[in-house]
């Protein structure tokens, strides 16, 4: 099911309904861009700390944004052993334009294209997207709009604009107290903004939402200012159903974050820092109050990536390298659990989804996501009570098994694998550091580096001194075959990096106190008795 802006206040009731029901709740999100074009030392590196990583990707966070979220909410059918039944929706957003707000992003060149090869319908996202604000965002706008200080920069162009008004005054010479005119095909958040550009420009006007648009009605000043100043009609009250259609997806974030239902992703990290900054509050600079923020907003999270990645050698599955192989894999004959798996079936209006693959539509995405999380969590169950004792699985139990997963989060190419939302993360299990010292070849630079080695294997590279470099590699077959190809080569000496041996700060150190033992003991010498 798509679901823009026309559509969106209609289905809220809905969504509420599913969310507060469900066991969890499947998530993708498609972006704008992913990453900057960073330079040096601005570049993501398996050398960066969590703290590092986190702050250079704040950065492209901050200059892209979401064009479509995917959610699948995944719901235990009551009276039938262990089967669920999936809603799945796409939402298209864009950023609220409206009074203050008028935000500024980016488009990726690579991120376009890559979408357009899966049909993404860029129309419906830029003329339809669904408005939505953080809470930083919504604080300005509410106070504007609460105390009048403020002015529109409406969605709708200057001559749309002015074609209403046009309309509106040449009716109303004609018109008497009493009569009213419909302005039809003006839905969701721009009629809102139809009405308060008429109440702004005409004082004798009365406007209401209807099914078929907006209905405007003529009435006297006096009449006009009752309606303002009673409790059903009143401004105040007015200004509250703009600044809820404004907010738009954001109302439906706060149901999410407030269900505190299982959250489930696949490499879900980026999902999660678009979700803080859009939708919550603009990322902090401390990385440590991101990972308190995220956990206070959505206290269990399961990143099907990082379970996966986990379990996959165990169970000799073939490579895969995507989400939808991870599927096909789990869905084919090679999984043992197969026929006795959780069975998932889609819900009425999500049935595209049943005979036809969607790669890269973020529903669908957000549907392989559940779907992956209860077939893998079925195979640990039935691991665990390999005897055939096996219980009646539900998804509880399902939790249970999940639960050294829980809450730890892939990151890509940093120090650490993986980031642990409820507590400290837990140290780099990646192969040692390398350390190459580069003979007879002068002004040698970290980029002439990597291409010697990239034929190999792929290494981050980082300068250590004038003529030593750092190799960080993911792969621990890569360090050895570095090490037992190099190992006689003429002007590049490899090695394994030792902190107290090839540290430039120990190395001074040494030399500082080397120095002063000397000076030490020249002045002993010199300072002893004389005969």
């Amino acid at each position: 099911m798509d679901v823009g802006a026309d559509e969106f206040e209609q289905t809220l009731p809905l969504l509420r309904e599913l969310v507060q029901g469900a066991d969890f709740v499947g998530l993708d999100i498609e972006f704008t861009g992913l990453r900057s074009n960073l330079s040096g030392c601005q570049q993501i590196s398996l050398f960066d700390l969590p703290s590092e990583w986190y702050l250079k990707t704040r950065q492209s966070v901050q200059q892209f944004t979401i064009c479509q979220i995917g959610l699948s909410v995944f719901s235990s059918v009551k009276g039938e052993s262990n089967k669920y039944i999936a809603h799945s929706c796409n939402f298209f957003l864009f950023p609220t334009t409206f009074g203050v707000l008028d935000s500024e992003f980016s488009f990726q060149a690579s991120s376009v294209q890559f979408l357009n090869q899966y049909g993404f319908d860029y129309n419906k996202f830029l003329k339809n997207g669904i408005p939505y604000m953080n809470e930083e965002q919504e604080k300005k706008i509410k106070h504007n709009i609460l105390t009048g200080n403020w002015r529109v920069r409406s969605s709708l162009d200057k001559d749309q604009i002015k074609v209403v008004i046009d309309d509106v005054t040449r009716w109303l010479d004609l018109a008497e107290e009493g009569d009213w005119m419909t302005l039809a095909g003006i839905t969701g958040f721009q009629a809102f903004e139809v009405q308060l550009v008429l109440k702004q420009a005409l004082p004798n006007v009365w406007t209401v939402l209807s099914d078929q648009g907006v209905v405007v009605k003529k009435v006297s000043k006096q009449y006009r200012w009752y309606l303002e100043n009673t409790s059903c009609h009143g401004e105040s009250s007015w200004k509250e159903k703009i600044l809820l259609s404004a907010r738009g997806f954001s109302v439906f974030f706060q149901m999410l974050a407030e269900a505190k239902k299982p959250l489930v992703g696949h490499n879900m990290m980026m999902d999660l820092l678009h979700l803080h900054e859009k939708f919550f509050r603009p990322l902090p600079e401390s990385y440590e109050q991101f990972k308190v923020n995220i956990h206070n907003l959505f206290p269990v999270l399961i990143d099907t990536k990082n379970v996966t990645k986990d379990i996959w050698k165990e169970l000799n599955f073939p490579r895969v390298s995507n989400l939808s192989e991870v599927y096909e894999v789990l869905n084919s004959d090679l999984n043992p659990t197969k026929k006795s798996g959780p069975v998932i079936v889609h819900a009425s209006k999500c049935e595209k989804y049943v005979e036809t693959k969607y790669p890269h539509e973020a529903a669908y995405d957000a549907f392989l996501c559940g779907s992956v999380l209860l077939k893998v969590a079925h195979l640990l169950l039935q691991r665990i009570h390999s005897n055939g004792c096996t219980p009646e699985p539900s998804f509880s139990q399902y939790l249970d098994v999940l639960s050294p997963y829980v809450n730890q989060v892939n990151l890509i190419r940093a120090g650490v694998p993986k980031i642990n939302f409820c507590g400290p993360d837990y140290p780099s299990i990646r192969p040692p550091i390398l350390i190459v010292s580069v003979k007879r070849w002068p002004g040698v630079s970290e980029q002439q580096v990597y291409r010697e080695f990239q034929n190999l294997c792929k290494f981050d590279v980082r300068r250590l001194a004038r003529s030593q470099f750092l190799l960080l590699t993911n792969k621990f077959k890569d360090a050895r075959n570095v090490l037992k190809e190099y190992r006689h080569h003429p002007s590049l000496q490899v090695s394994l990096y030792r902190y107290w041996r090839h540290s430039p700060d120990i190395t001074c150190l040494l030399r500082v106190c080397g120095i002063i033992t000397t000076w030490a003991l020249i002045a002993l010498l010199l300072g002893g008795p004389r005969p």
